[in-house]
């Protein structure tokens, strides 16, 4: 497993659009969640370590605000022909025995990746309610230890735009395992 530091787009740039399917048995596009004034666009998968060891935290964070207020989507583009474990069917068996509160996507042209240029799993992006980034980066300042976690940079991002404020202070890189691209 290769560590590896998301690139984030500039603050302030639009949430491309998409339209993919979800393991709910439904189609999502951006501005299927516009009433929120917040979207957190997550890109994850199954197999990742990184991924794995924050999954339950992610859950959490769903559960912590209000549909109506933040608008949670978890995106998964990896090549599931090279990593089985990252297929449809086994995403949907995640999000199931983890009863995501929010939708599970699948990116199989992994357009929508690129788009948000996405590098690693899991990577996460915050837009406003213009749908303009306000934050990109880490979930937390310790991936493989929740108990030793002293500041939730993507939580406290959310809060401050709930807050009607920017985010604060410096954003710290998503970090972990690349998006396994399609060859």
């Amino acid at each position: 497993m290769v560590l590896l530091e998301s690139d984030a787009p500039q603050l302030g740039s639009p949430a491309p659009d998409f339209e993919l399917p979800a393991t709910d048995g439904n189609t999502y596009g951006r501005d299927d969640f516009a009433d929120a004034p917040v979207l957190v666009v997550m890109f994850i998968c199954n197999h990742c370590p990184y991924v794995k060891a924050v999954i339950d935290r992610l859950v959490e964070l769903g559960n912590t605000f209000d549909d109506d207020e933040v608008a949670l989507v978890a995106i998964s583009a990896n090549d599931a022909e090279r990593y089985p474990d990252d297929s449809f069917e086994k995403m949907a068996d995640l999000a199931e025995a983890k009863d995501f509160p929010f939708p599970y996507l699948y990116d199989e042209s992994q357009e929508t990746a690129r788009a948000y240029k996405a590098v690693c799993t899991p990577d996460f992006f915050v837009y406003d309610e213009d749908r303009k980034l306000a934050y990109a980066g880490r979930l937390d300042d310790n991936w493989k230890n929740p108990d030793k976690v002293k500041r939730r940079d993507l939580h406290d991002a959310v809060v401050a735009l709930l807050d009607g404020d920017r985010p604060g202070g410096e954003q710290h890189p998503s970090r972990g395992c690349s998006i396994k691209w399609k060859q």
